[in-house]
């Protein structure tokens, strides 16, 4: 280990050198607590009696070598701080911890488990010209078991359901809330103990390697919440490690977030090492192909207040660990959840930017939420809610998401959202993700979200699929695979970040709250038509550029969807001019109609489908 390098802040691989490793016939213990008077090492191979491990002078690291220790025992530090006080601790650096409410890191072995996913690997890309539709979801409540008293399944046993269902429904990731070991299971693991340590709420390590290697040999992409701006404060965690705030800042006011956790103290080079490394560990040994770094608002300001001022420190371990993990891992995809204007988030830190691939449009979810949520009868009002987020979306890279944040703590769902009675708010759930999906920017979603759930979420129940035994719902999750399928195919759609591919064809319908979006360049475009009022809009015309001819790919209000219209009876027609095209459609309230369009180098003439 080059120990400058950890002083200085510089290592990404530090967890191969501290916590529990197998060398030759034995297991060497390290950790690093420098202002600790001694440390012991107990466990399973000593019944648990202090092994009091060797102080390497001033350096702050401590070690031992024990060879009754094997892989899968046992073992926490007794750290005595200053003044003699002693404190039982997990190995920070620790591989595996054992289930709450245990607090022991367990020796693990991480090599006993062997990928196959070279081809996945290999091709694997950051997704900024490919479809990414991301399914959000907690792992212990997407489906729970009922053999297991907690009703948890297994990593690889997920998987074997998850893998299928993510195909059927066309999604080409999974986001997993964070899964670092954690104490207390309504946290949903954004408050940590160990951050290299896989909970075990769902297996051991070699399993969640497993859960991974079977998602990528499907061709999914697997990302993971990582958190790094706060930590539990269990006492067997990080808090006063060594006696002393070592990961934590001294004081209440910047040591304590607004939900009772210890702030990380990111000016520490120790503490930056440590968290470049748990990051560039599950990229590394897992495999995981992004990382989406929660609060990260709470990184740019101190305690997320813009009033208080940037926090210069955080800022560049941010573009520290950015750098570093793209110089390591350039396909992998970096988000950032952040709900601040502070500028250039999603530019390269050589740009003088964060160095994030992708920023979450938290502005666009609330205003296209608030707008659904609202009355018909003053949507003419809040008509530009709809229209305002491409005023500002090429100044980063964004991500469009409907998350759990939104479906918990009194929220309602999304489709709860949605104004009116129960079997009113499906045509507008339906309508708003085709907006969503004709928007551009990559697409992430909660599970639940794709059939309709109406109960909020909590991770004490497994989503409700018994609602699909309704025919509306089942109708809706039919609805959203094929919206899905829709989005995966078509490349027009996948070029998100390229203002060639986007355009309003109309933006200025504000009585009668109507907007059409174009997608894509060349000779193809798609083009979507909507009517978020509760009226029938009769002959809505609208007129574009060029001599285009075309089909309807989708309609919102098709009766298989439980709408009210057949499928191939849409109304709607295109006249096609040597210079311009127009289309006439009459438009079913709260709806959108999909168009695909291509190019027409022939005789003026029209398409129509009327009844």
């Amino acid at each position: 280990m080059n120990r400058q390098d950890f002083y200085d802040g510089k290592m990404f691989d530090a967890y191969q050198y501290m916590g529990a490793h197998r060398k030759g016939d034995v297991i060497e213990f390290v950790t690093y607590a420098p202002r600790a008077e001694k440390i012991a090492v107990i466990g399973e191979f000593n019944d648990w009696t202090e092994e009091f491990m060797e102080k390497d002078g001033q350096s702050g690291f401590f070690s031992m070598k024990s060879s009754a220790a094997k892989e899968g025992d046992m073992y926490k530090y007794c750290i005595y701080g200053p003044g003699g006080r002693m404190q039982e601790h997990c190995d920070p650096y620790g591989f595996e911890m054992e289930l709450r409410p245990g607090a022991c890191s367990i020796i693990c072995d991480l090599k006993q488990y062997e990928f196959h996913d070279k081809k996945w690997m290999v091709n694997r890309n950051n997704g900024k010209h490919s479809p990414v539709n991301i399914y959000e979801m907690h792992l212990g409540s997407w489906r729970q078991n009922p053999d297991d008293e907690n009703g948890w399944y297994e990593y690889d046993e997920i998987a074997k359901m998850l893998v299928p269902y993510l195909k059927e429904n066309h999604y080409t990731h999974v986001e997993l809330m964070p899964l670092s070991e954690h104490p207390f299971d309504g946290s949903w693991g954004y408050q940590n103990t160990g951050f290299f340590a896989p909970t075990k709420r769902y297996g051991k390590p070699q399993q969640l390697m497993k859960f991974v290697d079977m998602l990528h040999q499907a061709e999914i992409g697997v990302i993971m919440d990582f958190v790094p701006v706060h930590f539990a404060v269990d006492g067997y965690g990080l808090r006063l490690y060594d006696g002393t705030p070592l990961y934590e800042y001294d004081n209440k006011d910047t040591g304590e977030s607004e939900w009772g956790s210890c702030n990380f103290i990111h000016s520490r080079r120790e503490v930056k090492c440590f968290l470049q490394s748990a990051a560039n560990y599950w990229l590394e040994e897992y495999h995981f192909d992004g990382l989406r770094m929660d609060a990260v608002s709470r990184l740019i300001y101190w305690q997320g207040d813009e009033r208080r001022g940037v926090n210069g420190t955080a800022i560049e371990f941010l573009k520290d660990m950015n750098l570093g993990l793209k110089q390591r891992h350039p396909d992998v995809m970096l988000i950032a959840e952040d709900s601040t204007s502070y500028p250039g988030v999603t530019k390269p830190v050589y740009e003088g930017g964060l160095g994030f691939d992708y920023k979450w449009d938290l502005g666009w979810m609330h205003d296209t939420l608030e707008y659904f949520q609202t009355p018909p009868e003053y949507r003419s009002r809040d008509y530009h809610k709809l229209t305002f987020s491409m005023m500002y979306f090429w100044n980063e890279q964004y991500l469009l998401e409907f998350s759990h944040d939104e479906v918990v703590h009194g929220k309602a769902t999304i489709l709860q959202k949605m104004y009116g009675d129960y079997e009113g708010k499906f045509p507008q759930a339906r309508a708003m993700y085709l907006y969503m999906i004709m928007h551009p920017g990559k697409k992430l979603n909660f599970m639940g979200n794709e059939f309709g759930q109406l109960r909020e979420w909590t991770e004490k129940q497994e989503q409700d699929w018994s609602v699909l035994k309704y025919p509306i719902h089942d109708a809706f999750h039919h609805y959203m695979e094929e919206l899905n399928r829709i989005y995966q195919k078509e490349t027009a759609l996948h070029e998100d970040y390229d203002p060639d591919y986007f355009r309003w064809l109309d933006c200025h319908q504000e009585e009668r709250c109507i907007y059409a979006i174009g997608r894509g360049a060349g000779e193809m475009m798609l083009a979507a038509v909507f009517n978020f009022s509760d009226r029938e809009q009769e002959d809505y015309e609208l007129e574009i550029d060029g001599s285009w001819e075309g089909k309807c790919i989708l309609h919102t209000d098709w009766d298989c969807w439980s709408g009210e219209t057949p499928k191939g009876k849409e109304i709607w027609e295109i006249e096609r001019g040597k210079e311009t095209s127009k289309i006439t459609a009459a438009l079913p309230p709260y709806s959108g109609m999909l168009l695909e369009l291509t190019r027409d180098k022939k005789k003026t003439l029209k398409t129509k489908n009327k009844k």
